[in-house]
């Protein structure tokens, strides 16, 4: 389960590097909720994809899952709705003042191809 888990890691990563190089704004943000995404589920591939019972101190079970990487994706997660909703709020706001999603015009340098 394991391998599965790292080419779809992989295949996130892959994705988001390909987004975040774009020039639209939209796909840039993207691109780093997807790259978000694929850090989570490398947290919870580091963590052991392990079956068990849960950490309870009262069952007596022959194995538990561990519950720190779970609170750290859960952690990371709320962090990164955040910073989602703070990029598109920014760029809702870029494109009402300037009236495009271009980064090559946003940045002021017209690309002359």
């Amino acid at each position: 389960m394991e391998i599965l888990m790292a080419f779809v890691i992989g295949i996130l990563f892959m994705c988001a590097t390909y987004l975040i190089l774009s020039k639209s704004l939209l796909r840039i943000i993207i691109g780093t909720g997807l790259l978000s995404h694929g850090a989570h589920l490398l947290l919870l591939t580091m963590g052991g994809l392990k079956k068990g019972a849960a950490p309870l101190l009262g069952e007596e079970a022959p194995s538990y899952t561990d519950p720190l990487p779970q609170a750290l994706i859960l952690t990371a997660i709320v962090i990164s709705f955040g910073v989602t909703a703070f990029f598109l709020v920014l760029a809702y706001r870029a494109y009402k003042e300037l009236g495009t999603d271009n980064m090559e015009k946003l940045r002021g340098t017209e690309g002359n191809d």
